[in-house]
């Protein structure tokens, strides 16, 4: 008996172990192309005959579909609900009733707009397990002393509960309702459109009833067309040739969705807009002297079609007025402008869809998924050029958009930034990660051709990197990259898999795929082989961002002479230039010393790649560096030519000062933990040994001041095209001046120096050939 009951609870602790090990990683969910566990098929709520039939939507200044005031149509009137004892609760009923599978928060005050008509609903209380609103216990339907400041919003998932749609009941008021289909898609129905990715064109099709069915092109219009291709991540529709498709549509019968669609074509989404009439009642489920309707999108620059084996190489959001800083995948960023020759950011004062919609559209990218406020991608650096912004919806550049000129009172705390709709284009589904302990990690597995047929298999680990490492976690939507790993044998993986079938992968970090990266193609050259030597990577959904302050420079910048006898630990470190090793020690090295203060704008704390353990002692220095190269100092000539360079070790990476509200977390002293934390930086002031640059054999003239941070890419970053900074020096032989310093990413700095290196003549010889002194320089940016 006893031994019975050993057994039970062994049995029961274990299973309480069970449970504990599955709820830790229960907050990362399941990325994209993992199966969600099966859930039921949405069926209509009964409600008794006393229950007032009501039709809820989400409406006002909207940062995503699945938010907003909360509306009821009731007594043929919409109307607001007021926030008087309005709980989670009461949200999850809203969303439920809507079609989503729970709330995630709610907003009081009218944070979405005030509303107009009744206030139909006041200290409303719920259980949450009510099927309306109107099952909830309040003062009454129309009952209320509430005003609309006090209108009440709501935060719904962005899941859709399965099979859920628009259920008519009221029939008389159609056209004042909201779509709630199942889902929504472009069929290509042309040959020559079924093998391109992204599919462009052909029938738009509703799931209702777990069938799919066209739409009557009867009440069809323009701006129905533009939010549809907006929605699939296009920024503009266009005209098709007709005729093939009515030869289509007579060969099949199309089977015919009831309702009409009526879009005023700035909405982000299509459960913005609203029904149009039921076309179809009265024609038997036909669409007299019409056709299914056909949409034709216009694709993005970046995203061209093409066959299946023929994707772009690479993504470059170069764009002269507007760019996206600091997102983890294609199609979200910070939004960043360009105002008198200066990049600057937007203030999230009244930021919501619309106006975030007109900054993907002008990106080539689709409408807005979601407008983002309160700095959520990482804070910007220099000024605020926008705020209050105010689009119609229709403007080509967010340039044209009414907004206040004044920024009082905004920070870069407020800095807008937006998500985009992008097209599909298939890489989710050639690429996974197997064997980790959670869907954010594991060893890296792609699925190529060989002899005719798809199989999967391992990529080689040599020369694997953080860059690598960004483009694999882009290309399965999971963030940003936090680790690379050369060694994968804790990550068992599929065994039939373990053939490496991609070597000598070599990526910048902007491309869309690992495909799309430099590799070696059908020749493979990996000595150590795959197994436990394949490359894995985990993933993260934030990163830290450093950002170096120009006018700190700039500021503190001056000359001192210092004897060579002062400077033997900065000898031992290699601070000195080359020709410090030929000379007596009662000589003297001319430094060009400033300050660095580097701030943390990112979403995570920035920590050295390298454990404590593993940390360099410097006995000279009496200190530890915990990454041997953090920063970079290089000097160039006004034709590119390096003249002079230094380097400084991460000895101490500490939190120097914050933003008022941040706690420092990290500090050196007794070998403490380094890091900066987010919104923290770090000041390595002037007079410490190796924050400069040696220049005592530079001849006086103009230079190029470059500073570069994390120059090999050791720790992830959200954004490395801010690790650059260029001042203008001036040298007399006697003084030195640095002004002109801003922060520059790697392409224009590139660009420039490329520019001041070669003419027109020197770039290529007389047959029309890169000169080996232009493809010197080629290679050595690469």
């Amino acid at each position: 008996m006893r031994v019975i009951q050993n057994l039970y609870a062994c049995t029961a602790v274990l299973l309480v172990l069970l449970r504990l090990s599955v709820a830790q990683y229960e907050h990362l969910g399941y990325p994209p192309g993992y199966p969600y566990p099966e859930q039921e098929e949405y069926t209509a709520p009964q409600l008794d005959p006393d229950t007032p039939r009501i039709q809820l939507r989400l409406a006002g200044q909207k940062r995503k579909h699945n938010e907003g005031r909360v509306e009821v149509f009731y007594n043929n009137q919409w109307g607001t609900v007021c926030d008087d004892d309005f709980n989670i609760h009461a949200a999850q009923v809203v969303c439920r009733e809507l079609g989503y599978v729970e709330a995630v928060s709610w907003l009081p005050s009218s944070k979405y707009g005030k509303g107009e008509g009744p206030i139909w609903f006041d200290n409303v209380h719920c259980t949450g397990k009510e099927k309306t609103l109107a099952q909830c216990q309040s003062n009454g339907i129309g009952i209320s002393d509430c005003k609309h400041s006090e209108d009440v919003g709501v935060v719904c998932s962005d899941k859709r509960i399965p099979g859920f749609k628009f259920l008519n009941t009221l029939p008389n008021h159609v056209e004042n309702l909201d779509i709630h289909v199942e889902d929504v898609q472009i069929r290509a129905i042309l040959s020559s459109y079924r093998k391109r990715i992204p599919v462009m064109e052909g029938y738009v099709e509703v799931k209702d009833g777990g069938k799919w069915k066209q739409i009557c092109n009867k009440d069809w219009t323009q701006f129905n067309s533009r939010v549809i291709c907006g929605m699939f991540g296009f920024p503009g529709e266009r005209k098709y040739n007709p005729r093939v498709y009515k030869m289509f549509a007579r060969r099949r019968k199309p089977t015919y969705w009831d309702y009409s669609v009526n879009c005023t074509g700035n909405e982000a989404h299509l459960s913005s807009c609203k029904l149009g009439q039921g076309v179809l009642e009265k024609s038997n489920g036909t669409c007299p002297r019409g056709l299914p309707v056909v949409v034709s999108c216009v694709p993005g620059k970046d995203f061209a079609p093409t066959l299946m084996t023929g994707f772009r190489k690479a993504f470059r959001q170069e764009q002269p007025l507007v760019r996206l800083r600091g997102g983890a995948i294609v199609g979200e960023g910070r939004v960043e402008v360009l105002k008198n020759g200066e990049w600057g950011t937007i203030c999230d004062d009244k930021w919501n869809l619309l106006s975030a919609t007109v900054v993907c559209r002008e990106l080539g990218f689709g409408t807005a998924k979601e407008a983002l406020s309160g700095g959520r991608l990482g804070q910007g650096m220099g000024p605020v050029h926008m705020n209050e912004v105010e689009c119609s919806g229709f403007e080509k550049s967010i340039t044209e958009c009414s907004f206040n000129k004044e920024a009082l009172g905004c920070s870069h705390e407020e800095d807008a930034a937006v998500r985009c709709n992008v097209p599909k284009m298939g890489f989710q589904e050639r690429l996974r990660l197997s064997g980790g302990r959670n869907p954010y990690e594991g060893r890296v597995e792609v699925l190529v051709e060989r002899n005719g047929s798809l199989v999967w298999g391992t990529v080689c680990s040599e020369g694997w990197r953080t860059m690598e490492a960004m483009v694999v976690c882009r290309q399965l939507g999971l963030g940003f990259a936090s680790n690379a790993f050369q060694e994968t044998w804790y990550w068992s993986g599929e065994v039939s898999a373990d053939a490496v079938v991609m070597s000598g992968v070599r990526c910048s970090g902007t491309e869309m795929s690992l495909s799309h990266c430099l590799h070696h193609g059908a020749h493979l050259s990996c000595p150590k082989g795959g197994g436990r030597y394949a490359a894995g990577v985990s993933c993260s959904e934030t990163a830290p961002d450093l950002v170096l302050n120009p006018q700190v420079v700039e500021q503190t910048t001056y000359m001192e002479d210092r004897p060579m006898f002062m400077l033997q630990c900065a000898y031992e470190e290699n601070c000195l230039s080359s020709t410090s090793s030929e000379v007596p020690a009662n000589t003297y090295r001319r430094l060009l010393r400033f300050s660095s203060q580097i701030h943390n704008n990112g979403q995570s704390d920035f920590r050295p790649k390298a454990d404590k353990h593993s940390w360099v002692w410097h006995d000279c220095h009496r200190h530890y560096h915990s990454m041997e190269v953090f920063t970079i100092y290089d000097l160039f000539s006004l034709n590119g030519t390096k003249v002079a360079e230094g380097h400084k070790a991460s000895f101490c990476l500490e939190d120097s000062e914050c933003d008022e509200g941040i706690e420092k977390r990290y500090e050196c002293a007794n070998f403490g933990d380094q890091g900066i934390t987010v919104g923290c930086w770090d000041t390595y002031r002037h007079d410490i040994d190796c924050q400069w640059v040696d220049i005592t054999d530079l001849k006086p003239g103009d230079y190029i001041f470059q500073i570069i941070i994390n120059p090999n890419y050791e720790v992830p970053e959200s954004d490395y095209t801010n690790n650059f900074t260029k001042c203008r020096c001036r040298y007399d032989g006697h003084r030195v001046w640095m002004y002109s310093c801003h922060n520059e990413s790697k392409s224009q700095l590139e660009t420039e120096l490329l520019s001041l290196v070669f003419s027109a003549s020197d770039l290529f010889d007389s047959q029309c050939q890169l000169s080996q002194h232009a493809m010197k320089w080629v290679m050595s940016l690469l």
